[in-house]
């Protein structure tokens, strides 16, 4: 269990990043041969357009979408088997130095060590001790490990709410919210006895109040559409769900176009600095990519934070606009792990072909990173820009700056 604060007209958004470790490709004859234990149509649907061909399980396969449940088997040191060049699958081994929330956290803050020893500009710090460019983690405790210190962290404002999730739970189980030491004490007593851009934004049905007599009341707190369907004010339409690109004309045209800029730059930020925080500790097998589904909060001063990232985020579709987004999601993620559909071969190491890439926009150039050393991300992160980005197909089709190529 972990512990984060809450905020004022809190706005959760999902946004999806794709991470390709390496997979390769090389032109050969024949169809692609997949195999799913997610019964989902946006994924199906994306397999047959290919004209792939279905397997079983226990066949032959090239490509395997699976549960997080299933790669654990895959490549565990009992039952797990060896991987053949021209198969790829959609989890690293040990994905969960991520998409585990209490992992996450403790990785974000050893990279910001690392910074620090190394002397970065990255890891500068204002007059009060906070982190300049990397406070993007709420204040977070991993209990019952850290319980002293939030305890004194929880005394300094005793008239905070902060919020508890399980660390290995989704869709909003075993969440919930506190403002007394001794609700900690109780749910403590219970454990015992107990076992892109393009994205979409979710709402409560109920508007935030930081009463306290609405403490309990989870369609004010939490935006999960697992909880908020059986609100009596749930719209089956809308889902209770802005695209992204809808929040972005709301925030421009309510808060100007600069602010929405510098918030989506942040959230652009986030989800390169958490990954080059994991980087160190991943398995970066080449037979492995991932699609991460990353949960962050957008406080009343749009500062966004990051809370959880999804191993596998939900490809259940509750509106038509719902099941269009995920499945040019999983579009664009399969155009870029198995680019033109061609059978997988992990010993061809190139990247994709530049017809492919030219068509997404790069959040982070490793190579190019690497050769400007952190004089470039802190030219980055200033706003200054530093190349050009591609634009998908259905924008402008102008060449825009971008601040993280």
């Amino acid at each position: 269990m972990y512990t984060y604060k809450s905020w004022f007209e809190a706005i959760k958004c999902l946004c999806s990043t794709l991470c390709s470790g390496n997979i390769t490709t090389q032109k050969m004859a024949g169809k692609v041969k997949w195999v799913t234990d997610i019964e989902k149509s946006v994924l199906i649907n994306n397999f047959e357009k290919r004209g792939w061909i279905q397997v079983a399980e226990n066949e032959d396969w090239n490509f395997y979408w699976m549960s997080v449940q299933t790669i654990r088997n895959v490549f565990s040191v009992e039952t797990g088997y060896r991987l053949s060049d021209d198969q790829i699958v959609n989890h690293f081994p040990n994905h969960y130095e991520l998409t585990r929330k209490d992992l996450m956290v403790k990785n974000i803050k050893r990279y910001r060590k690392e910074l620090e020893k190394e002397g970065s500009p990255l890891a500068e710090k204002d007059e009060n001790g906070k982190y300049i460019y990397l406070d993007f983690v709420p204040v977070t405790f991993m209990l019952p490990a850290d319980y002293n210190l939030f305890v004194e962290e929880f005394r300094k404002n005793p008239s905070s709410t902060w919020i508890m999730k399980p660390c290995g739970k989704a869709q909003g189980k075993g969440i919930f919210l506190i403002n007394k030491l001794s609700q900690i004490k109780k749910w403590s007593r219970d454990s015992k006895t107990s076992s892109y851009k393009l994205g979409f934004c979710r709402f409560c049905t109920v508007k935030y109040t930081p009463s306290t007599s609405e403490l309990d009341n989870m369609f004010v707190h939490l935006t999960n559409v697992a909880i908020q369907k059986h609100g009596d004010d749930y719209n089956h339409i809308h889902g209770g769900k802005w695209t992204v690109s809808n929040l972005r004309l709301y925030l421009e045209s309510t808060r100007g176009k600069e602010v929405t800029n510098k918030l989506f730059d942040e959230i652009h930020w986030i989800i390169v600095q958490s990954l080059k925080a994991v980087a160190p500790v991943m398995n970066n097998d080449k037979h492995c990519f991932e699609c991460y589904g990353y949960d962050i909060i957008i406080d009343d001063k749009l500062k966004p934070w990051l809370i959880e990232v999804n191993a596998s985020p939900s490809l259940t579709s509750s509106t038509a606009n719902d099941r269009i987004l995920k499945y040019n999601l999983i579009n664009d993620t399969l155009n870029i792990a198995v680019p033109n559909g061609e059978i997988p071969d992990c010993k061809w190491n190139k990247s994709p072909p530049k017809e492919v890439l030219g068509n997404y926009e790069v959040l982070y150039d490793e190579e190019m990173a690497q050769s400007d050393g952190p004089d470039r991300d802190m030219r980055s992160r200033s706003g200054q820009s530093t190349g050009i980005k591609g634009n998908r197909a259905r924008d402008s089709g102008k060449p825009v700056l971008t601040t993280w190529k």
